[in-house]
């Protein structure tokens, strides 16, 4: 009797041990280093690419919300080539004094819009990671563009004519590493 109640603790012990040790390993899990980086250009294992993160929180059909990270990722990369913003701001202020000054009324209406489209064709583009964060049910994709697969695309652009598309091809390379070091001195990295 007294065997089987020392093998019975010995066995909760061991399977309490377990759930401590499961417990610890997800709680060092953690989303990906890329999800914390975000979006941007990065020099990585000597590959130059062009990343966008996308994420979607709160939807509840996952395909739905699998496709809409992704559609946002490709998005952030093409911020990164084109994008008009237009920006207003209306600001009112008026102040009223009737008869002997000592009644007045004060008004004042400030508003601010602002307008980003972007519009541009990228082939290439293709997700590499995804991750899911479990607790806040946000899912998020990794999309890239390689530096050559942009080179590429500037090859077929029908819109751009030679003499830009051969400036553009020549200085792709001391532009993007132009863009690091600005990242670098700005701490963005």
């Amino acid at each position: 009797m007294a065997w089987r109640a020392i093998h019975l603790k010995l066995k909760l012990a061991g399977t309490g041990l377990l759930a401590v040790f499961l417990l610890g390993l997800t709680a060092c899990g953690g989303p990906p280093k890329w999800v914390q980086r975000g979006s941007g250009a990065f020099n990585d294992k000597d590959q130059k690419a062009f990343y966008g993160v996308g994420s979607v929180v709160g939807v509840k059909n996952e395909p739905l919300a699998w496709d809409t990270a992704e559609n946002r990722a490709r998005a952030e990369i093409a911020k990164t080539f084109e994008t008009y913003t237009g920006y207003l701001m209306r600001d009112y202020a008026a102040s009223t004094t009737a008869g002997d000054f000592t009644r007045n009324t004060e008004e004042q209406h400030v508003e601010r819009a602002i307008k980003t489209v972007t519009t541009v064709t990228l082939s290439g583009v293709r997700p590499i990671d995804r991750y899911k964060d479990e607790k806040s049910n946000t899912y998020y994709v990794l999309a890239m563009l390689s530096l050559e697969d942009m080179k590429n695309n500037l090859e077929r652009a029908k819109e751009l004519n030679a003499e830009m598309r051969d400036f553009v091809r020549r200085n792709a390379d001391r532009l993007f590493d132009r863009l690091e070091r600005e990242e670098e001195k700005r701490g963005i990295r």
